[in-house]
């Protein structure tokens, strides 16, 4: 039954669809997140829920914010475009590390909240890396 279902989803694309789908959220998550760490202070941050970034310096914060904006084209451009494919799970594989990273953080601040995206949004990123590995 399940090499069944496996052949069925594979011929009609529906996996390749759910992952594409994952991708474009994870993009927009990250782009947003990281055009805000690029750009605005640890107060602005703060202000607006990325209470992660708390108490670390400006040069950490826009430094992880750049590699959210690039790991935002990286889940999306390379499968896209066929140019070293490779980069899109790679990319999602970094994506699931930062969750790890900072799901302590929110632990910490008692933000029970925070934790449950991070923990949604690694789940997603697993999910896309182990997709898209499986896909090469």
């Amino acid at each position: 039954m399940f090499f069944a279902c496996r052949s069925f989803a594979e011929k009609f694309g529906i996996m390749n669809t759910i992952l594409w789908i994952c991708q474009g959220l994870l993009a927009v998550v990250f782009l947003f997140s990281g055009i805000n760490k690029t750009f605005l202070s640890e107060q602005q941050l703060i202000a607006k829920g990325q209470t992660g970034v708390v108490n670390k310096p400006a040069f950490v914060i826009h430094a992880i914010g750049i590699c959210e904006v690039l790991g935002a084209v990286g889940i999306i451009v390379p499968w896209y475009t066929g140019i070293y494919p490779i980069l899109t799970p790679i990319s999602a594989v970094c994506f699931a590390m930062i969750m790890v990273l900072a799901a302590p953080i929110h632990y910490r601040l008692k933000e029970p909240k925070n934790i449950a995206i991070n923990t949604t949004i690694f789940i997603a990123a697993v999910f896309v890396a182990w997709g898209r590995f499986s896909m090469l």
